[in-house]
Parts: C-alpha cells; sequence; structure tokens
C-alpha cells in the first residue's frame, strides 16, 4: 500500500472591507481552495478577531480589507488603531499565527508604522513619512496585462506554478522595504511615473491623473514572504479584479500562501 500524504484542513479567517472589491468572485476564489475553509468577517467586526483568544480556531489569518482610512471625508482622514489592537497583534505575531495580506491590504493602518514592518512595504493615499524619510502619496494602474516570473521557484508558495505566466490586474507604485522581504514574484512591467496614477489625485477628485506628481521609480516585486517575530508573513498584490480572482494560477497562489503561512506547507 502507497503512502498517503495526508494534508488536514485549515481554517482561515478572511478580513473584508474598506475597498471595494468583487464579492461573488471573491467568494468563488475562496471557496475554490481545496482543504481550506474560510470564515469572511467584514471590517470593523474583524479586528476583535485579531483577540488572541478569538483567533485561537483559526490556523491563519488572511486580509483583504484596508481599516485606518475614512473615506467618507474628501480627502480621506487617516486613523491611527486603537492601543489595544497594536497589542493583539503583536501577541499574535508572538505566538506565531501567520497571515496573508492580499493586494489593498498594503493600504492599511498609514498612521501604524509598525504595520508596514509587519506586511514589508506601504500604499498611501497621500504623503507621508516612511522609514524615517518623507514620502509622496502611491500610485495606481487598472487592468494592466502583465507578466509574472517566479523569483523563487523553490519556495512553497510558489509550488506548481509555472515559471512565468500572465494576469490582468491592478499594479501600485509604492514603498515596497526590499531589504526586509524574500522575493516570491517580480513583475516585467515598468514601475515608473508615466506609467501610475497619483493616489491621492484620485481621492481629491482627479481620478487618472499624475499631474504634479513626481515619484522615483518603484520595485518590481508583486510577492514577497518574510518573518515578523515569530509569524510567517506573505503579501500578494495580485487580487484586484475577478479576471485574476477566477486565475488557475492566482488560486494555486493563493492556496499555498495560507498553507505556507499556517506552517502547513
Amino acid at each position: 500500500m502507497g503512502i498517503i500524504n495526508y494534508q488536514p484542513e485549515l481554517s482561515a479567517l478572511v478580513a473584508t472591507k474598506g475597498h471595494p472589491y468583487p464579492k461573488d468572485a471573491f467568494s468563488e476564489c475562496l471557496d475554490s481552495l481545496a482543504g481550506i475553509t474560510c470564515t469572511v468577517v467584514e471590517q470593523p467586526a474583524s479586528q476583535k478577531f485579531l483577540d488572541p483568544a478569538l483567533a485561537a480556531p483559526y490556523d491563519v489569518l488572511v486580509f483583504y480589507d484596508m481599516p485606518g482610512i475614512d473615506f467618507s471625508e474628501q480627502p480621506p482622514t487617516a486613523t491611527r488603531p486603537p492601543k489595544r489592537l497594536q497589542e493583539n497583534m503583536s501577541r499574535l505575531l508572538e505566538a506565531g499565527k501567520g497571515m496573508v495580506f492580499l493586494h489593498h491590504a498594503l493600504a492599511a493602518w498609514p498612521m501604524w508604522p509598525e504595520f508596514g514592518e509587519i506586511i514589508g512595504g506601504r500604499f498611501f493615499y497621500s504623503p507621508q513619512d516612511c522609514r524615517g524619510r518623507p514620502v509622496l502619496d502611491s500610485g495606481y494602474r487598472h487592468e494592466v496585462t502583465h507578466d509574472i516570473s517566479l523569483a523563487s521557484p523553490d519556495h512553497p508558495v510558489t509550488q506548481g506554478l509555472p515559471e512565468n505566466f500572465q494576469l490582468t490586474d491592478e499594479l501600485y507604485l509604492c514603498e515596497i522595504f526590499d531589504d526586509s522581504v524574500h522575493p516570491l514574484l517580480t513583475s516585467n512591467y515598468s514601475f515608473i511615473r508615466e506609467n501610475f496614477y497619483s493616489a491621492h489625485h484620485a481621492v481629491t477628485g482627479k481620478m487618472y491623473c499624475n499631474e504634479g506628481w513626481y515619484p522615483t521609480e518603484g520595485s518590481s516585486l508583486v510577492g514577497w514572504t518574510r518573518h515578523h517575530k515569530n509569524s510567517r508573513i506573505v503579501y500578494l498584490q495580485p487580487g484586484d479584479g475577478a479576471e485574476t480572482l477566477g486565475d488557475v494560477h492566482y488560486r494555486l497562489l493563493l492556496a499555498n500562501a495560507i498553507r505556507w503561512a499556517a506552517n502547513n506547507a
């Protein structure tokens, strides 16, 4: 009799809301992840599950949300996370709770510097200080068809993926902490000013505009891992639109990321 490679069912808590997204396509994507049960909780209720006692039943936390920015005002205002939330997050990281951050989660909690260190980068809607230096607001570009290459083809998160594949999705020109992350995915798109629009212009009534906005050239990294305290962290920049959420390569990538972050890869 052959040896059966059994992988136990994983339980993931998925935080959403704070940014528009295709709900049906996202739900279908989560439902397609074999061996992974996903419980979706919207902001702000999902913040309660950062309490280690409430997070205990879940093997991994997945963030597809964007707390810390109030879009009901124009321009949006940034808010600091409650002290208790920061303490709970620290306790989860000390305990080794795995975390996966998707797409717009990179923009969450702009007034919380440690959050950027946890995730490995920052997307800003307004000029900010980042790692002790002033930076401009970040850039965005919707529906970019680009080729993705595996920077680490032997990593568990990239297992089963072709060395090159194509996605059509939103890309960011933003702060990526290349010195603090392990690269997984790179894009062949040019991360230069001419190819992006200012996020600050977008939230102040001027969509698809980069007038007067002169950021430096950005990183081509669109996926990485890192360790923060005792936790495994994954960030995947793809995940904006229904086309990507339905893509077989993206779904495998997400499933691998969840398993690896849960120490189950």
